[in-house]
């Protein structure tokens, strides 16, 4: 059975093309830490872990985007990424994407919605 959907964040808290919110999941045997952000209306999640090595992507803390705020960047490999489905589009990440997390917005809030393997 799924574990109950989590608050993250409110929505006014995420804008687009800016900063991201951090949250941890559980994974395997712990914690692991993850992200939300704004892309093109939807709030969308991923574990926060580059494709190429697992290294956090945010260069200051909520700070995913690249300079363009079109691309999600890994401030260790410059590595970029889709926003919109978390897909490698050029750099080190070596054709591996993001984890992708499932997150669900109502009543003004972001909230996580964990499947049994990430809770």
């Amino acid at each position: 059975m799924a574990a109950a959907a989590r608050l993250i964040c409110l929505s006014a808290d995420l804008v687009e093309g800016g900063p991201g919110v951090r949250f941890s999941v559980g994974q395997h045997d712990g914690d692991e830490p993850a992200f939300v952000v704004r892309y093109r209306g939807r709030a969308l999640a991923y574990l926060n872990r580059c494709g190429h090595v697992p290294v956090e992507l945010d260069w200051q803390p909520g700070q995913f985007f690249d300079d363009s705020k079109i691309y999600l960047i890994c401030a260790t490999h410059g590595a970029l990424y889709s926003p919109a489905d978390g897909r490698c589009l050029g750099g080190r990440c070596q054709g591996r994407g993001l984890t992708p997390l499932a997150v669900a917005e109502r009543d003004g809030a972001i909230y996580f919605t964990p499947s049994e393997k990430n809770s």
